[in-house]
């Protein structure tokens, strides 16, 4: 894999200026008492990470957050008052009476909170050595944690997640720019229907979208495997919540990934001893990774001109906007299938067909069941508005109705779709499923028959096609 060192992406973003350095003993504890002001900071216990005020890059705003406390490597990972900017150097991280955090201005005016109604009186805060804020009451139990309460950075350790029940989310929102870290357009999280995914949305609209879950990988990111892991899981904890996690193997990496203004999430790194982080991996390397690119039932390529193509089968809805480079509106059926034949008018036709593309990113929307590959096939011959099936030996049986959108060609890694087609559609030399063969089938080097008095008459179909 590629490794680029860290510059245009992330140091605009991350890299401070005007940090508050203070010279007192280090603490890691806030209480009603023991409060911080500018130029002091909450160190962790380790000195892996200071809480205290800064300000962006070409900002005179200041904000309260979290950043690694390396100073060559002070990137923030997390802002408590993003939406509310402090205008001076007066500004007091403390605990109030009722025993919330609170962020307050020189004339004690709150600018950010906790905001716990069940908040307990004599609650401290401590900055633990993962990057996490934690709230305890007087008991030590938890009570708030700035890791459920993200901004644009996901740590190790960190959840990521969707409560299927309630529909509330954990997810990442991006800085509005490199100098302004209010909420931005984008936000990441986990989509755990059918399949978990994970999605980037710039405001209600899919942006990037990772493809299926196998237990083990996200199967529309090629780069992905057991090194590039690093511990990443994906868990559903049986009472309606399914989230992300990663964790690290290896102590002397410190790894986390970022949603940039852009809408990027970006996996960055440092080696132990090493001065600068660098880039393992990004989502958006182009135009093919965002969503939707080639519109329904099209299929993007990074390494074609133009990189939208229709599906087989298929042929774009508006010839002339698709000529002139416009893909979203994407792509019809050249041929009605002949089940849609049989049922319109109830003529039979030679039937339908499957024509296997390899490497793909799977479409969105996939329904999803148990069945192994020879029943998937079955199931989706039947249903006549099943236009797509795909088997995944870790995931299942996935199929499609309707559109197919955000499909995408790799080089490497993705999953074989099958799209079924009319049998005048299918050509010569591409590799067909007749789909009446579910059982006692003769392999042969073009297809799949039930029957090996079928064998001629499929020589006849390839050779002679309609």
């Amino acid at each position: 894999m590629e490794i680029i060192i860290l510059k245009s992406v992330i140091t605009p973003l991350l890299l401070l200026s005007g940090f508050c350095f203070g010279f007192c003993t280090p603490i890691d504890t806030i209480t009603s008492t023991q409060f911080i002001k500018c130029p002091e900071t909450l160190v962790s216990n380790g000195s892996a990470f200071k809480l205290g005020f800064f300000t962006p890059a070409d900002s005179t705003n200041r904000y309260v957050g979290i950043w690694y406390s390396t100073p060559s490597l002070s990137t923030v990972i997390w802002v408590a008052n993003r939406d509310k900017p402090l205008t001076d150097f007066s500004g007091i991280v403390t605990i109030s009476e009722d025993g919330n955090l609170l962020v307050m201005n020189g004339q004690k005016v709150i600018v950010w909170s906790s905001n716990l109604s069940n908040a307990a009186p004599n609650s401290s805060a401590q900055l633990l050595d993962s990057g996490n804020l934690v709230l305890r009451d007087n008991s030590g139990r938890i009570t708030w944690e700035s890791i459920q309460h993200p901004s644009h950075s996901f740590l190790p350790k960190m959840k990521i997640s969707t409560n299927t029940h309630t529909g509330e989310k954990v997810v990442l929102t991006s800085w509005k720019s490199p100098s302004d870290p209010s909420i931005g357009s984008f936000s990441a999280g986990i989509n755990p229907l059918n399949i978990p995914q994970v999605f980037v949305w710039n405001g209600s609209h899919p942006y990037w979208r990772s493809g299926p879950w196998n237990g083990q990988i996200f199967i529309g990111v090629p780069e992905m495997n057991s090194v590039f892991l690093n511990g990443f899981q994906v868990v559903d904890d049986k009472e309606g919540t399914v989230y992300e996690t990663f964790t690290l193997a290896n102590s002397s990496i410190f790894l986390y990934y970022v949603l940039t203004p852009e809408g990027t999430v970006v996996k960055t790194y440092r080696e132990f001893g090493k001065e600068k982080w660098q880039v393992a991996w990004k989502s958006n390397k182009s135009e093919c990774d965002v969503y939707g690119t080639c519109g329904a039932s099209g299929i993007c390529s990074s390494g074609n001109s133009p990189i939208c193509n229709c599906l087989k089968g298929y042929k774009p809805k508006y010839m002339e906007e698709w000529s002139r480079g416009n893909w979203t509106r994407g792509c019809v059926r050249k041929t009605p299938l002949q089940c849609e034949r049989t049922n319109s008018s109830g003529q039979q036709g030679k039937i339908d067909g499957f024509f296997r593309l390899t490497s793909v990113k799977v479409p969105d929307f996939a329904d999803w069941s148990l069945a192994l590959e020879d029943e998937c096939r079955k199931q989706c011959f039947k249903n006549c508005s099943c236009v797509a099936y795909s088997y995944y030996s870790s995931i299942g049986c996935m199929s499609w109705s309707g559109n197919m959108i955000d499909s995408q060609k790799f080089t490497q890694g993705g999953a074989d779709l099958y799209i079924r087609l009319a049998y005048s559609e299918l050509g010569k030399n591409v590799l067909v499923f007749f789909t009446s063969c579910f059982s006692g089938c003769i392999l042969l080097q073009n297809g799949v028959f039930e029957h090996p008095s079928l064998l001629n008459t499929f020589w006849q179909l390839v050779s002679n096609p309609a």
